[in-house]
């Protein structure tokens, strides 16, 4: 779903990704006399203009610096950079999975002081699914805002909007510009679990050190 949605800043007009089981069972939960096609693949004779493999295994949680989604760097060399805001949701990183990681990686401690966490959860399902499972008001509880299914900060739209000088971590798509508020703002992008560590101390954080 994040590989598919951020396809375009790799330079794609689309990402598509072959479904499976896991896929199918998903959409059987949603969809009434869905019947799953396992022919919705590429064909066996196809060409491609390259094949690429890549061992993640040693990558160390990444996180996009401003002004853009491809300014990455390894959350080391990042860290200790002060934050006002943290906004984890959006269609990117929203799921019951995502929250309920940077929710357990925050146990029951607080949100630092003098730091904005925003929860917006990707849809009305993942949200009543974190609600039937205590973690709307555990965050609550922390001193998170939690808010109904939107693209919220994301876009700049409504609430948790940055002002000039303010810099904020986002688990959302894009960190373009003026993307959350003030163009004299700044925004990180990084992981659901680097933003639960970083909403304990107020500052980005190695989620490993927690």
């Amino acid at each position: 779903m994040t590989m598919s949605n951020m396809a375009i800043e790799m330079g794609g007009k689309a990402g598509i990704i072959e479904a499976d089981e896991v896929t199918a069972n998903y959409l059987k939960e949603r969809i009434l006399y869905y019947e799953f096609d396992p022919y919705w693949k590429s064909d066996e004779d196809a060409t491609y203009v390259g094949i690429r493999h890549y061992d993640i295994s040693d990558l160390e949680p990444q996180v996009a610096c401003p002004h853009h989604v491809d300014n990455v760097k390894p959350v080391t060399e990042v860290e200790g950079t002060k934050l006002d805001q943290i906004f984890v949701g959006s269609c990117t990183n929203g799921r019951f999975e995502d929250i309920k990681l940077m929710a357990d990686i925050m146990g029951d401690e607080p949100v630092a002081k003098g730091v904005r966490l925003l929860v917006v959860p990707a849809s009305r399902t993942e949200y009543m699914k974190l609600l039937k499972a205590g973690y709307i008001e555990k965050l609550m509880n922390a001193g998170a805002i939690v808010e109904s299914p939107c693209c919220g900060p994301c876009m700049g739209g409504s609430f948790g909007l940055l002002g000039a000088g303010e810099v904020g971590l986002a688990t959302s798509n894009r960190n373009f510009k003026g993307r959350e508020g003030s163009p004299e703002s700044f925004v990180y992008l990084s992981s659901p679990a680097t933003a639960g560590a970083s909403a304990l101390t107020g500052e980005i954080t190695d989620p490993r050190k927690v």
